[in-house]
């Protein structure tokens, strides 16, 4: 393997959980008498959670604090993470394989670190990562590359040897930016967005088991 590294993004990459922001979205704005208006969801792809925490506010006039609203989003969450959220086809494997290997792994993710952490023991591959950044540790999340640089500089490794996993568009623009190579994930993206993600993308790929054939 060319590579000296692989950084993953968590949702959608790493485990099947991007549903359970939908979910969490209308249940939370359900509480204040809104409802998620389609235009927003685009707006929020790839911004880090205390962005997303802002955004809300801001858009919906929240009488909450922004740590308020982190707080009741990691709690509304941590009980689907904990119960409902699997790995994606062929993780375990294919992280079994990287170690063997002695290729480093890291994590880019906008998620929280409380979420990151909660859902990586339960499936117990957190010791698989050297490396664990979120959006909140940077200047910027994604499309910005701060996430995946900062990960890579903890790894160790020049961004120009990380191959990257992402499953949206602007994590993809993200971490081409930082000089990496991207492979898109086959997730529950609408028709629209995969089709971006994959024009972005150096490669698609279904799941782990068809990396681990490739390589």
């Amino acid at each position: 393997m060319k590579f000296e590294a692989v950084i993953f993004d968590l949702d959608g990459t790493l485990v099947d959980s991007m549903w359970v922001w939908a979910t969490l979205d209308d249940e939370f704005l359900e509480k204040f008498g809104y409802v998620m208006p389609k235009e927003l969801g685009p707006l929020l792809e790839g911004l880090g959670f205390t962005e997303t925490a802002q955004m809300f506010k801001d858009y919906f006039n929240l009488p909450l604090s922004i740590e308020e609203i982190k707080k009741i989003w990691n709690e509304m969450a941590a009980k689907m993470y904990a119960m409902r959220v699997d790995l994606k086809v062929g993780v375990v494997e294919f992280l079994e394989y990287l170690q063997r290997n002695k290729i480093e792994m890291g994590i880019a993710t906008s998620n929280s670190i409380e979420l990151t952490q909660l859902v990586l023991e339960k499936h117990n591959i957190a010791h698989f990562f050297k490396s664990i950044v979120t959006s909140c540790d940077v200047e910027q999340g994604k499309p910005h590359p701060f996430v995946y640089i900062e990960v890579a500089k903890r790894l160790g490794v020049e961004p120009e040897k990380c191959l990257v996993f992402e499953d949206i568009p602007n994590g993809i623009i993200g971490a081409k930016s930082a000089n990496m190579t991207v492979w898109g994930i086959e997730d529950m993206q609408p028709d629209e967005v995969k089709i971006k993600a994959k024009k972005l993308a150096d490669r698609w790929v279904q799941n782990y088991h068809e990396v681990i054939e490739s390589l």
